[in-house]
């Protein structure tokens, strides 16, 4: 007797003889003689006695076909077989169709999920075939059922879902230092510890390119001007020896020389060992400009996941004071607004500045100058965004001006806003930490399933309890992939666990992963937390202060249920504002299939910006850090504030500190700044100028304009996807 079925996925289930009836009464239907119950129920309960105690769906159909045969009724049977055909053509056409999408280089939401990936070149092609064949294996294995039909009915996305099967995590703050010091191996080659600058620009992108490959999320480096200071040093002193073969002459009293900046001089009116001392100096300054340049180049340039994207990297600085730190700074910032190539705007590495008083924000500071720099360039290239090390959740009890390791207590940040800091398992730091792996909740359509209660505070109340009943899964699933996750051996991945992440020194290539991936973090995400309250109170944050403090009542719950999951699971749990890039529209899509288009919350094809007010909604800088300012705090696992800004930036960097005022004026976290960018896909040429149509250099029309899509840059909208492009075309001014 058939107790359980083996279906074509690999699930195994219970045994239904129902739908046996429903697929031999289908093909009666079909012919003139029409339905005969009584054979249904007969040749049912043959098959359903006499077959094995598990049976492949397969074996069920054949059976069928079997029966229908030595029955009166053979044109059924012809009927069923025709059936079983067409239905198993479909399932391959649903495949083939996604297929020819991607063969076709068709721009569509399947093949712009990603605005950083070319899905267009072989390499993208392939990635993209991985995808989406992976995905179906990942919800039909690796998911428990209450996660996989979270994730069918809309309540719940799992980020890179497509990794899930290589055990890999997200995303690592490089302790650039450890390889720089002691070198690695990459594949078959070894780099060797560096001794001069260049070469640890060079191990510095090595480093980010190789991890990438080992990882599906960010890479980013946490202090990158600490990093880098020692090699302007050590550069210095290669030039003052080869000043001193040249002259015969022993400066050797230079090479530990008190430097108070590194800044190129005339050497007229210089003699013996000043003026040696001044064009060792200048000639170091050439040199780190160069491998600054060298830097920007090849993260824009060195591909990774196949050859198919350029490493998604950040970089951190602004708080080294020392004079090498400074150089560093300096022309790394100088390099940026030079641009890359023909001038055009570096797309990577994300640059992060670590605003910080007593150190670089007010104009006593010693990094003052450089802060007054980094304003001028965002106000160009658009990075470096700011990272607001005085905000009180990102402050540290250790840190202190004085010591030359104090940036391992400063909090850093990545890619569109990963941060990782708090620490329940070791150090707090953003250092050789990094996201395991994250999922996001669909708070709209829980809160669009009770906007029929018409009692406002019931309203609320059932929100809060459906949303209890998605966050307990969503632990689940996250919990779940972690104890996937740490099954990995180390040697899966040889950089990463030998040389990044905190602990892994003291592991061996064929040990597990467990003992120290748990300072990593666990993100649970939410987006559109505007339309949530516009279905809840019928306004969002921005328009009433009686949203706000709804919506600051729900973060903060999701934030308390987080710290319970860290108990309960013995994990560090966070909560993210999701990045909605690929995820903007697919919410929004499954929503209107199931409600319609609704006023104010389903009536545009994408749902705003985790907790950002809506882009279409009109209101000053001010007014908008005054209500996402409060979400930052609760929202350790990432967070971004932006503003679109007016015209043409480039010189007015004024604009820029304005801003970075404001995130120190209301505890902000993070921020950016949007203004407009043309370029032309052409030659390159970049202005700020409204509505340019054709390109005062080459005369092309091919225009394009230069836009954050998250948190990072684009540099073709070409590559957005369709919910992603109206959100763009919704974007207003603050002013």
């Amino acid at each position: 007797m058939i107790q359980t079925v083996l279906k074509r996925d690999g699930r195994v289930v219970g045994y239904n003889e129902e739908k046996i009836k429903a697929a031999i009464r289908k093909a009666m239907l079909q012919t003139e003689l029409g339905e005969d119950e009584a054979l249904i129920h007969k040749i049912a309960d043959r098959i359903g006695i006499t077959g094995k105690e598990q049976m492949s769906v397969e074996e069920i159909q054949d059976r069928v076909e079997l029966e229908l045969m030595k029955s009166p009724r053979k044109e059924v049977a012809k009927r069923y077989i025709a059936y079983r055909d067409k239905r198993s053509i479909a399932r391959r056409a649903k495949t083939r169709d996604m297929f020819l999408e991607i063969i076709e280089a068709k721009n569509n939401d399947i093949t712009r999920e990603n605005a950083n990936m070319n899905t267009d070149s072989p390499a993208g092609m392939m990635m993209k075939f991985a995808s989406e064949t992976t995905k179906p294996f990942v919800d039909d294995y690796l998911l428990s059922d209450e996660a996989r039909d979270a994730v069918k009915n809309g309540y719940l996305h799992i980020h890179d879902k497509d990794y899930y099967p290589t055990k890999s995590l997200t995303c690592v703050q490089h302790p650039l230092d450890r390889i720089l010091k002691s070198g690695f191996i990459a594949g078959h080659g070894e780099s060797r510890p560096a001794k001069r600058i260049e070469t640890a620009s060079i191990i510095g992108c090595i480093s980010l390119e190789t991890a990438q490959n080992e990882m599906h999320g960010g890479q980013a480096i946490p202090a990158f001007d600490f990093y880098l200071a020692p090699y302007v040093r050590s550069s210095y002193i290669e030039e003052v020896k080869c000043i001193e073969q040249l002259a015969g002459e022993d400066y050797s009293s230079l090479y530990n020389a008190s430097i108070d900046d590194y800044i190129k001089l005339p050497l007229d009116g210089l003699k013996g060992i000043e003026r040696a001392k001044q064009h060792a100096i200048n000639r170091t300054v050439g040199r780190v400009h160069q491998a600054m340049e060298a830097f920007i180049h090849n993260m824009n340039t060195i591909h990774s996941r196949g050859g198919n994207q350029v490493v998604f990297s950040s970089i951190n600085y602004g708080t080294d004071t020392s004079a090498e730190g400074r150089c560093i700074i300096r022309e790394l910032l100088q390099s940026t607004y030079e641009g890359v190539g023909n001038g055009a705007t570096a797309i990577f590495p994300i640059q992060i500045w670590k605003k910080k008083r007593g150190v670089n924000y007010l104009p006593s500071d010693r990094n003052y100058d450089l802060y007054q720099q980094a304003c001028k360039v965002t106000a160009r290239r658009f990075f470096p965004n700011f990272v607001n090390l005085d905000a009180t959740f990102n402050q540290h009890e250790k840190w202190n001006a004085n010591d030359p390791h104090r940036y391992i207590y400063e909090v850093a940040t990545m890619g569109c806003r990963t941060r990782v800091f708090e620490n329940r398992f070791g150090e707090k730091t953003s250092i050789g930490r990094g996201n395991l792996s994250f999922s996001t909740i669909n708070i709209v359509r829980i809160a669009i399933e009770c906007m029929p209660i018409k009692d406002q505070e019931e309203r609320i109340s059932r929100f809060f309890a459906k949303l209890d009943d998605v966050l307990e899964i969503t632990a689940r699933q996250l919990n779940d992939r972690f104890n996937f996750q740490k099954t990995a051996l180390v040697k899966q991945f040889p950089l990463l666990m030998s040389r990044l992440w905190n602990g892994s020194e003291n592991l061996k290539p064929n040990d597990t992963i467990e003992p120290v991936i748990n300072q990593g973090t666990l993100g649970i995400g939410f987006i559109g937390l505007a339309e949530c309250l516009v279905a809840l109170t019928g306004k969002h944050h921005g328009e009433s202060d009686d949203s706000q403090k709804l919506g600051l009542r729900i973060i903060s719950h999701m934030r308390s249920r987080a710290n319970e999951f860290s108990e309960r699971y013995n994990h560090n749990f966070s909560i993210l504002a999701t990045p909605a890039e690929g995820l903007s529209g697919k919410f929004t899509t499954k929503d209107r299939k199931s409600f319609g288009i609704i006023p104010g919350i389903t009536d545009k094809i994408y749902y705003t910006n985790s907790n950002h007010v809506p882009v279409y909604y009109h209101c000053s800088p001010r007014k908008k850090a005054q209500i996402e300012a409060p979400y930052h705090e609760l929202t350790r696992g990432g967070h971004i504030f932006y503003v679109e800004i007016d015209g043409d930036a480039t010189h007015n960097p004024k604009a820029i500190d304005d801003i970075v005022a404001l995130m120190d004026q209301y505890n902000i976290g993070y921020c950016s700044v949007n203004h407009n960018r043309n370029r032309c896909m052409d030659c390159g040429y970049e202005d700020a100028q409204d509505h340019l149509d054709e390109c005062p250099k080459c005369h092309s029309k091919n225009i394009d304009k230069l836009q954050r899509i998250t948190g990072y840059l684009v540099g073709t909208t070409d590559r957005w996807n369709s919910a992603k492009l109206a959100e763009l075309n919704d974007r207003v001014v603050h002013k």
